[in-house]
């Protein structure tokens, strides 16, 4: 083991064994090197935040509005009216004929509509161009409007009714009897298909 005695230290002090000692920085300027990095990140991460949050609450609305449209086009969506409101069952002015062997067909069949509110005309036996001749539950006749209203109500009142127009210029129409009718439908039924035609058809939503 060597004895060394550095110059300028007049002897006094020694230096034993062969390692130097070792000068090392002082760990108070890492610390305050970390503890300044930390602060930056933190303050980043912060001034993100804040900006993500006044987009949201104080953006021009754009990302809600796309979400309310498309929202808005997967809800049914009222169908173009095609047609006019239909009239109501007193506004109709019904003539029944019988076109069937059965007697009293006619007449116990516009009693029961005359009950459900229709305005009956003329009551009897069908004419002789019908008479016998309708195979189906019953033929409606009527001017070419009639498509719109009165077919449309008289025809929840039976099933099977088949609509035809004339060249009658009234606004009345015949509903004649034919050899496949058995009752009128309940009024129950009726009631509930007279209610359908007053609302307004819908499209499904396209999502």
């Amino acid at each position: 083991m060597s004895m060394l005695t550095p110059p300028g230290m007049g002897g006094k002090y020694r230096i034993t064994g062969n390692a130097y000692p070792r000068m090392r920085r002082p760990r108070r300027r890492r610390r305050i090197v970390l503890a300044v990095v930390a602060a930056v990140a933190v303050l980043g991460v912060g001034g993100w935040g804040t900006l993500q949050l006044i987009d949201v609450f104080s953006g021009d609305g754009t990302t809600t509005t796309a979400k309310s449209r498309a929202t808005a086009a997967c809800r049914p969506q009222p169908a173009p009216s095609a047609a006019p409101a239909p009239p109501k069952p007193g506004q109709i002015t019904v003539n029944v004929y019988n076109a069937t062997p059965r007697s009293g067909l006619a007449k116990a069949t516009a009693d029961e509509l005359q009950k459900r509110g229709f305005t009956i005309g003329k009551v009897g036996n069908a004419p002789a161009a019908y008479d016998k001749k309708v195979p189906g539950a019953a033929l409606l006749l009527g001017a070419p409007t009639a498509y719109d209203g009165p077919f449309r109500v008289l025809g929840t009142q039976l099933a099977g009714a088949q609509p035809k127009a004339d060249a009658r210029t009234t606004t009345d129409v015949d509903l004649i009897i034919g050899t496949a009718f058995k009752t009128l439908n309940t009024k129950p039924v009726a009631d509930k298909a007279l209610v359908a035609l007053t609302k307004p058809a819908t499209v499904p939503g396209k999502c």
